[in-house]
């Protein structure tokens, strides 16, 4: 059915006021999602979507059947070890999810078995089973215990992160009656396997309690509830299997509390209290605690303290500025840390009990590698996950000792990928302040830089998470399409260390947004694209960024796809009730105390800022269910864009049945790519 012409929120003026500021928001009422008008106008913004791009309907199915074309569908992940059994995903043509397995390890077995057929083969968890007749699954833990008897499980049927856990016996393929509501992700286990360690959230979804649970009882115990508003807690079981830790975190402080795993019944000991600004993580070690913090050590440094009586900390890797130190892995003989430098990530190795220490070499100019899974501590050999632009998903063992890497498996891209097609660049752009911003850039090899390329450059800029290079399956339809992809490396993200992050936020947030418009005007400037074909692409924290530099430079961008964008982030930041405020107060500032903070917010919110500009071409994707970014957000920015500039061309899908993440099937996550990179490529002129 072809419709003429979008649907028109109606308006209702609302008022609010904050230091001595009245703002007038007459789209207010569409944050009320129990309200049918809502509903209605959602289904009406789906339907005009639907019809304003039914001429792209071809170009979807091609696209889609393209992605599914180049996956290896029936494949399997390479088995990592544990105890006894090789743990492994499976995945099958025609199903949507993952099928959990193990088998044993067979006498003298070291490499994982890679042959289809795995004789004994136990099917510890089917996603496709516990999905049928629901519209969204999505798993939050999988935790099997030391012993490999029991399984800890949680299932999200809505999309919304509220999780139901159970526990499987193992042993009999029992789900037991023990079934708790409301959990957040993450559990640990008793050394013994008798006792499970989980979380539950608040009323504003911050996971704040931490309970015991014996397996089979019905009465469980609160052993650590975190009463600042700012915290989340965390519980992990150490590699070592001997301590189970409980962390306190805000975004700038951090606190570690730890349980002998042969003791689940001894309270919680500090090891260290939390001090305004001091982060720190632990890793068990021997007869010590590795603690990587950043006290007086901006880019992070590594000590020890003793695990009989944690106290001094002792410093095995000192401050090195432009090093940032991101998280330590502890095996028996060895430490791994994970690092970046440069704008890019690494790995240092350091032999437990000697001063040998070296950093991983990686064969490619930009990529991005870490360490993947790895549940054994006794071992002298580790697995990383490798990647770049170019080069897919490939799983190494690394020796330790000896330093030699053994390549178990390559992500499978069928249809004659050949790596050597395309070519990976790193360009520089500057911001207005004089800062260097990196850009990635991948293309088809041969692309001429004559200023007429399609291109799509990809932000975010938030919480110190990196946009690494990667490879992308979907990415391909771009590419062989002549379009030009870039991943823009703005501050706000941890690209450059901790000070590339600390002057992206709070009150320095705009540099993010300028950051991103530099570098789309430097790819205009290298004569990669133009203004006219390059698409702005960005979501959650870069849905913000998008919206940002929609008001900023409008005239900079052919079209704009903001997924589950912050595109209201002072309406949700004033309002403590709602999810993730309070604790994103360190992130942003706190708009309710400050006035300083409220005007700076105000000053870049981009529903706040909507005007009657030249916009580009704009699609917003969103979900019902999305309990990170609420749907209003979206919702109310296009039914702006519409009232204040109406001679733009806005779209808005909602997902009625899912999360931030979107689709949880597969094939469903492929086609809803396909939508957006369909729509890309019309606006770009690529198709």
């Amino acid at each position: 059915m072809t419709i003429e012409a979008p649907p028109t929120a109606h308006q209702s003026p609302s008022e609010r006021t904050f230091h001595g500021d009245t703002v007038t928001d007459e789209f207010a009422w569409l944050m009320n999602k129990e309200d049918p008008a809502t509903i209605a106008y959602l289904e009406a913004e789906n339907a005009w979507t639907e019809s304003a791009t039914a001429h792209l309907d071809d170009l979807r199915k091609k696209v889609f059947q393209e992605i599914r074309s180049r996956t290896q569908e029936t494949d399997l992940s390479v088995p990592t070890r544990k105890g006894a059994h090789w743990y492994y995903t499976r995945t099958v043509e025609g199903k949507q999810y993952g099928i959990h397995c193990r088998v044993p390890v067979r006498p003298g077995e070291t490499d994982p078995p890679m042959d289809a057929e795995k004789p004994g083969e136990e099917v510890l968890l089917d996603g496709n089973e516990l999905a049928e007749g629901k519209e969204f699954f999505a798993l939050g833990t999988f935790d099997v215990s030391p012993d490999g008897n029991w399984l800890a499980y949680s299932t999200d049927f809505a999309g919304d992160e509220r999780f139901t856990l159970k526990i499987k016996n193992l042993r009999t393929g029992e789900v037991l009656a023990d079934e708790i509501s409301d959990a957040f992700y993450g559990s640990a286990w008793s050394a013994d396997g008798s006792v499970l360690f989980y979380i539950t959230v608040d009323e504003a979804w911050r996971p704040h309690r931490v309970w015991r649970h014996v397996v089979g009882e019905t009465t469980d115990t609160i052993i650590y509830e975190e009463p600042d508003e700012r915290f989340w807690v965390g519980v992990d079981l150490t590699r070592s299997e001997k301590f189970i830790v409980i962390d306190a975190q805000s975004k700038i402080t951090s606190e570690v509390r730890v349980i002998p795993a042969d003791r689940p019944e001894a309270e919680p000991a500090l090891i260290a209290e939390r001090v305004q600004g001091v982060e720190y993580s632990l890793e068990h070690h021997g007869h010590r605690f590795l603690i990587l913090h950043n006290r007086d050590a901006e880019d992070f440094a590594l000590a020890c303290t003793s695990v009989d009586n944690p106290g001094e900390w002792i410093e095995l890797i000192p401050h090195e500025p432009g090093t940032r130190l991101e998280s330590v892995d502890a095996f028996a003989r060895h430490v791994v840390v994970s690092l970046r430098r440069d704008g890019l990530t690494g790995l240092r190795v350091m032999t437990d009990g000697s001063t040998d220490r070296y950093d991983m070499p990686f064969p490619e100019p930009i990529y991005s590698v870490g360490l993947a899974g790895n549940p054994e501590y006794d071992t002298s050999s580790v697995r990383i996950s490798y990647t770049s632009l170019v080069t897919p998903e490939s799983v190494f063992d690394v020796d330790l000792v000896t330093r030699a890497m053994t390549l178990r498996k390559q992500k499978p891209v069928l249809g004659g990928y050949d790596p050597a097609d395309y070519e990976q660049f790193r360009e520089w752009a500057t911001a207005p302040d004089g800062t260097r911003v990196p850009i990635s850039i991948v293309a088809r090899k041969g692309t001429q830089r004559n200023g007429d390329n399609p291109a799509v450059i990809y932000g975010y800029g938030s919480y110190e998470h990196s946009i690494d290079p990667y490879f992308s399956i979907a990415r391909l339809s771009l590419l062989d399409r002549g379009v030009v992809f870039a991943i823009a490396h703005v501050r706000g993200g941890g690209e450059l260390g901790r000070g590339w992050y600390e002057h992206g936020k709070m009150l320095a947030k705009k540099n993010t947004f300028t950051d991103f418009v530099a570098c789309a005007e430097a790819l205009v400037r290298a004569r990669w694209t133009s203004a006219s074909r390059l698409v702005a692409r960005g979501g959650s924290a870069g849905g913000l960024l998008m919206g940002a530099v929609a008001n900023l430079a409008p005239e900079a961008f052919a079209g704009i796809v903001a997924e589950v964008p912050f595109v209201d982030p002072l309406t949700s930041i004033l309002d403590p009730s709602l999810p993730l405020t309070v604790t994103e107060w360190e992130e942003w500032g706190n708009p309710l105390e400050s006035p300083e903070v409220y005007a700076y917010m105000k000053s870049y919110s981009p529903y706040e800022n909507v005007a009657k500009l030249r916009y580009p071409q704009i699609l917003a994707v969103t979900s019902l269910n999305d309990t990170r970014v609420l749907y209003h957000e979206p919702t109310k920015w296009i039914a702006r864009l519409r009232a204040v500039a109406p001679d733009g061309t806005y779209l808005l899908k909602t997902e009625m049945g899912a999360g931030h993440g979107g689709p949880s099937g597969r094939y469903d996550s492929w086609k809803e790519e396909a939508f957006v990179l369909s729509w890309i490529l019309d606006v770009v002129k690529a198709v």
